[in-house]
C-alpha cells in the first residue's frame, strides 16, 4: 500500500514536470517561464525525496539540499536580470 502511494506521488510529480516544461516552452512571457523553471526545480526535489524514502537511504538528502539551493539562487539571478538587465554589478550607462 505504501509503495503504491509513493509510486502514485512520483507519477503525479512527473506529470507536473511535463506540464511545467510545456509552460517553459510556450510561456506567454519570460516571467511565466522563470516561474515554471522554479517549479520544476522544486518538483524534482519532491521526486528525489520520495525516491530517498522508497530506497530507505539518507544519501539523497544532500542532493535535495543542493537542488534547493540551486533553484533558489537561479530564481534570484533571473529575477535580478529581469529587473535590472544584469545579474552581478551595475548596469553601465554607456
Amino acid at each position: 500500500m505504501f509503495n503504491s502511494i509513493m509510486l502514485l506521488a512520483m507519477f503525479l510529480l512527473s506529470i507536473s514536470i511535463v506540464i511545467a516544461l510545456y509552460r517553459v516552452i510556450k510561456g506567454p512571457s519570460i516571467h511565466d517561464r522563470v516561474l515554471a523553471l522554479d517549479s520544476i526545480g522544486y518538483l524534482v526535489i519532491g521526486i528525489v525525496a520520495i525516491l530517498s524514502i522508497r530506497l530507505d537511504s539518507h544519501a539523497y538528502l544532500e542532493t535535495i539540499l543542493l537542488i534547493g539551493i540551486l533553484a533558489f539562487l537561479s530564481t534570484i539571478a533571473l529575477s535580478r536580470y529581469l529587473e535590472r538587465g544584469v545579474v552581478i554589478g551595475r548596469k553601465s550607462d554607456d
